[in-house]
């Protein structure tokens, strides 16, 4: 599969030997749908509402060719049944992304998402999500973070920030233009980051500039 994977991306018969951005590309797309794939069946089955979800990441946020959808629903369907665990598929990830702790946050906000498809999350679905922290390095507060985007606190501009009320305006605004910096889909796309991906940096870069405009208008109230 994840030599099919490489074929179809890397289409263009000039070109023999794929290069090391390339072939990571591909892994990351293999390593992607292999874990919507653990994921998915974590609760022992899939519901209609995940299949329609991966769908969605498919054909409207990556914007697959045909070809590639179907290469990227082989990948999802036979990962969700083989004898290799979402570990497996995560650690491998994480080893291709090492260096981009960025991407591997947007990876497990996509994880988190198609988790939530259902409108609830399951004790195994949690214990993937956090497997995935662990295996990817970041930060533990990322999954509450995730978590109260689909609660109450959809909107808590702190936590997208990862920043406390108490804290200055100005070490918001540091903590801000530093996240602001670290997302930017430029930033993103030099390091690796699929092409296919670029829709969903360029919705988390509005979700951080979103967040500080928010917490300049509770200042702006405060003052």
């Amino acid at each position: 599969i994840f030599g099919a994977i490489i074929g179809s991306k890397l289409s263009d018969q000039k070109q023999r030997k794929p290069s090391n951005n390339q072939q990571n590309q591909a892994a990351f797309f293999t390593a992607l749908f292999a874990c919507f794939g653990k994921i998915a069946k974590a609760d022992g089955k899939v519901t209609r509402e995940e299949v329609d979800k991966v769908d969605q990441f498919i054909k409207e946020r990556f914007n697959l060719p045909a070809d590639q959808r179907g290469f990227a629903i082989q990948v999802f369907n036979h990962a969700k049944d083989d004898h290799y665990s979402f570990s497996d598929y995560a650690s491998q990830l994480a080893s291709l992304l090492s260096t981009n702790s960025s991407s591997l946050i947007m990876f497990y906000e996509l994880l988190f998402e198609l988790s939530m498809a259902d409108g609830h999350l399951d004790p195994s679905e949690e214990r993937l999500l956090f497997q995935a922290i662990n295996i990817f390095k970041i930060d533990p507060n990322l999954f509450e973070i995730n978590k109260k985007k689909y609660g109450a606190s959809i909107s808590d501009a702190y936590s997208i920030l990862g920043v406390e009320e108490g804290m200055s305006y100005k070490e918001i605004k540091t903590a801000y233009q530093r996240k602001r910096k670290e997302f930017h889909p430029d930033t993103l796309l030099s390091k690796g980051l699929p092409e296919e991906l670029l829709d969903k940096a360029k919705e988390k870069f509005i979700e951080i500039q979103s967040a500080f405009e928010e917490i300049e208008k509770q200042k702006e109230k405060l003052n």
